[in-house]
């Protein structure tokens, strides 16, 4: 049965090279930690332009994906390091999909998109090119809305629901990044699911401005 292997959190730091400040360097921690529909108690969210917020309140990663990177990498990556908030072991991550659901405990959370490489994410890494480097290996986890409110814990067994509709998954949203003119038929079967309120508000534009 899938679990929950890490619940991660971040504490303001400097992102390297700039002044500012991102809760990117995120950790494992122990005990219970609560979850809201704005995310996890005592994370920190700092460009809340780009993060955070009730349709990014949580971001997950799988241990699959951090199997393959180990193979890229030449070591595992320490739970956190890609700034998630929770490692789930047992589930492909690449096939994960727009509504999909997790239950862990009382706590419920739908997927509502992947997650977009940015110059924070390669300057955490110590990498120019990561950013490149992450969105060609295709591997974005999955960020989630929260449904039901209550406690994480690492080791709590994990209940996945995908998704009943049509399925757009993680990666094939990722696959989406950059491309100029993508199928339409695409973006119409993406907006059967509980996208993002970003996604759907771009895609729905580009489709009017086909038709």
């Amino acid at each position: 049965m899938p679990r929950l292997l890490a619940v991660c959190l971040g504490q303001p730091q400097p992102i390297p090279g700039k002044k500012a400040k991102t809760g990117i360097f995120k950790a494992p921690v122990s005990g219970p930690v609560a979850i809201t529909p704005q995310g996890l108690a005592g994370d920190a969210v700092l460009d809340r332009r780009h993060h955070g917020g009730a349709d990014q309140a949580a971001y997950l990663y799988f241990a699959d994906d951090y199997a393959w990177w180990a193979g890229e990498l030449g070591a595992p990556p320490d739970p956190g390091t890609f700034g998630e908030n929770l490692v789930l072991d047992g589930i492909e991550g690449r096939t994960v999909a727009v509504g999909d659901r997790f239950g862990i405990g009382v706590v419920a959370l739908e997927v509502t998109s992947h997650r977009t490489p940015c110059f924070t994410f390669s300057a955490r890494m110590g990498d120019r090119g990561w950013a490149k480097r992450f969105h060609r290996a295709n591997r974005p986890g999955a960020y989630c809305r929260v449904l039901a409110a209550g406690a994480l814990q690492a080791g709590t067994p994990v209940d996945y629901t995908p998704f009943a509709g049509p399925r757009t998954t993680v990666s094939g949203l990722m696959a989406l990044d950059g491309v100029r003119d993508p199928d339409p038929a695409i973006l119409r079967r993406a907006l059967q699911a509980p996208l993002h309120h970003k996604l759907r508000s771009d895609f729905e534009a580009r489709l009017a401005r086909l038709f």
